[in-house]
């Protein structure tokens, strides 16, 4: 699936990666803990959360996320913005419940990849 279409299943607004949204994901992970993100999560390439601190972005960074899906009419901070930016991590915002957005993404066919 690629983000374009994720964005637009989730209604969500770009906050950076334009440049990315026609590459294609194959995986997604739901999650507020980003401990659990990394001692579970493999092969992910959509992270989707409300948790808004720059841990999340750290925590793509190290499991080679290509997108961040802000849930709950979350936004980053703008310096969390510019770091997505700095690793090319495309970052959506979404006023979807994180169940809500995860299932959308499911029945559309994204699957959990490696998540246990």
């Amino acid at each position: 699936m690629k983000i374009r279409e994720i964005a637009s299943l989730l209604t969500a607004d770009v906050l950076c990666g334009e440049q990315m949204l026609d590459e294609e994901v194959q995986s997604a992970c739901g999650s507020d803990m980003m401990s659990d993100v990394l001692a579970f999560v493999k092969d992910q390439g959509v992270l989707v959360t409300g948790l808004v601190n720059p841990q999340v972005i750290r925590t793509a960074m190290m499991m080679d996320m290509r997108c961040i899906v802000f849930v709950r009419n979350k936004k980053p901070t703008p310096e969390m913005v510019d770091l997505a930016k700095e690793h090319h991590i495309a970052v959506l915002a979404s006023a979807s419940r994180m169940y809500e957005a995860c299932g959308k993404l499911y029945t559309s066919g994204l699957g959990n990849g490696g998540c246990r």
